[in-house]
């Protein structure tokens, strides 16, 4: 019987890394990885022994904005599902340098879905990962919102997601590819970047208890509310949304089911601190967008209809991971300072 092999763009992300624990586990399959060559291994490292041998994992070097390093990777993976989840995902960094993110996450997934048409030996099942933050300025009256919801689009990264959103059903209509799209909210946990807010918070709490900055938590906006999903189910939704009886052109929202305000979310991880003293909390004008899209909570009743998907991370474990993850990378990091 012929292997199944998938293709992850992004395979190094917080999300790819985790998608690759999941179907290592789960499936049989091969899983090829499209990363450039700068990008860092830390993610994945767990699983260099597998790369260096061969051993149902491998490495493909590229870049979205370059056809044929990307039909060089097409060639090698053959892939029967794809899951793009590759691009730049920083929303704050989208206002200085917009293009960047026009370039690479619309023109991007252009240029990767162009390809995967012209190669006529396949044909994939393509996850198009898309955002919330498509949605953007939502008003109260709009939660949860669904998918019908209009795109409010807040920062150049949620324009150019809208933009890939819109091109992965304009190949499903045009060309009659099997994309399928997701608008995932929040999700978070182990290995988030952290420029992200709740992550920034988890690793300035490990820095204060290990004693190398001062008690003070910077901070940007608190009151933005946000359902948070733990990323081991996002890859979860994923691994559902191409494998159950997928609708090629069809969007879906998912997330968790615990909403909470940022700024409930950084009393928790002061609250599971092993730093017995008071810390302080400073707001730093730097971390907040000069736009922001404060009301991100999801409908999700279209895509747990479909696939039956649950998720099973709770807020209190999501977050402990996170903070974990963080000392142990402090405690790393220190260790190689010595």
């Amino acid at each position: 019987m012929k292997k199944i092999n998938c293709l992850i763009t992004g395979i190094t992300g917080m999300v790819g890394s985790h998608l690759v624990d999941y179907i290592l586990e789960k499936t049989d399959w091969n899983i090829y990885g499209l990363l450039r060559w700068s990008s860092k291994l830390d993610n994945i490292e767990h699983h260099l022994q597998a790369i260096n041998k061969k051993k149902r994992l491998f490495l493909v070097y590229g870049d979205l904005t370059d056809h044929i390093s990307i039909r060089n990777a097409l060639e090698k993976s053959v892939p029967n599902y794809v899951f793009h989840l590759a691009a730049e995902t920083f929303p704050k960094m989208s206002f200085d340098s917009p293009l960047k993110f026009y370039d690479t996450n619309i023109k991007g997934t252009q240029i990767l879905l162009e390809e995967i048409k012209n190669l006529k030996k396949i044909n994939p099942v393509i996850h198009i990962c898309s955002s919330s933050e498509v949605f953007g300025k939502v008003d109260k009256k709009n939660l949860p919102i669904d998918e019908k919801c209009t795109f409010h689009p807040a920062s150049p990264y949620a324009i150019s997601k809208v933009g890939t959103d819109l091109v992965g059903r304009y190949f499903y209509e045009a060309f009659g590819l099997k994309t399928v799209i997701t608008r995932m909210f929040t999700h978070t946990g182990p290995r988030r970047g952290d420029y992200f807010a709740e992550s920034s918070f988890a690793k300035q709490i490990a820095m204060i208890e290990n004693e190398i900055i001062p008690p003070k938590i910077k901070v940007g906006n608190l009151d933005s509310l946000r359902t948070i999903a733990d990323v081991r189910d996002a890859v979860h939704a994923y691994y559902l949304l191409v494998t159950k009886k997928p609708i090629s052109g069809e969007a879906y929202n998912i997330g968790g089911d615990y909403s909470c305000k940022v700024g409930d979310i950084l009393k928790y991880l002061i609250s599971i601190s092993n730093y017995k003293k008071k810390i302080q909390v400073v707001e730093d004008s730097s971390r907040l967008r000069k736009i922001d899209a404060d009301l991100q909570v999801p409908n999700v009743k279209k895509f747990v209809k479909h696939t039956g998907w649950k998720p099973k991370y709770k807020f209190n474990k999501t977050m402990t991971d996170l903070l974990n993850y963080w000392r142990n990378q402090v405690k790393i990091k220190s260790f190689l300072d010595r």
